[in-house]
């Protein structure tokens, strides 16, 4: 015997989105913000703005991780330029990773905007 439970539409849809704010999780700091997408995709976004041009997306967190190991030690928004992003999003990328608490990386300069990786990592809980 099986039983059947249907919701009404009301509650169906706030149980939807309430699921879909439990997989999007949201960092802000003083320039940027991070979300994780539940498609796995993590986005770098200017905070408070609201057009396509001001994020970028990564495949995933890891994906951002992998290319900040790949940086030099001391690195400008400039020596961004090889990887195709735009000017603003050069320097939007660069103040994510040094404003998030993951990625080892420490403001040296704000003219040029230059960072420089510290000594250790922090783990992405």
């Amino acid at each position: 015997m099986s039983v059947e439970l249907v919701l009404p539409t009301d509650d169906a849809e706030q149980l939807r989105d309430s699921r879909s704010d439990a997989l999007t999780a949201r960092e802000s700091f003083m320039n940027t913000a991070g979300v994780r997408r539940p498609d796995g995709g993590y986005v770098v976004e200017r905070r408070g703005a609201d057009s396509a041009g001001n994020r970028k997306v990564f495949e995933s967190f890891d994906a951002l991780r992998g290319r900040c190991r790949r940086l030099p030690e001391t690195f400008t928004a400039e020596d961004r330029s090889a990887t195709g992003l735009t000017a603003g999003r050069r320097h939007m990328v660069l103040w994510h990773l040094v404003e998030h608490p993951a990625f080892p990386v420490a403001l040296a300069s704000r003219q040029p905007l230059t960072a420089e990786k510290t000594a250790t990592e922090v783990a992405e809980p």
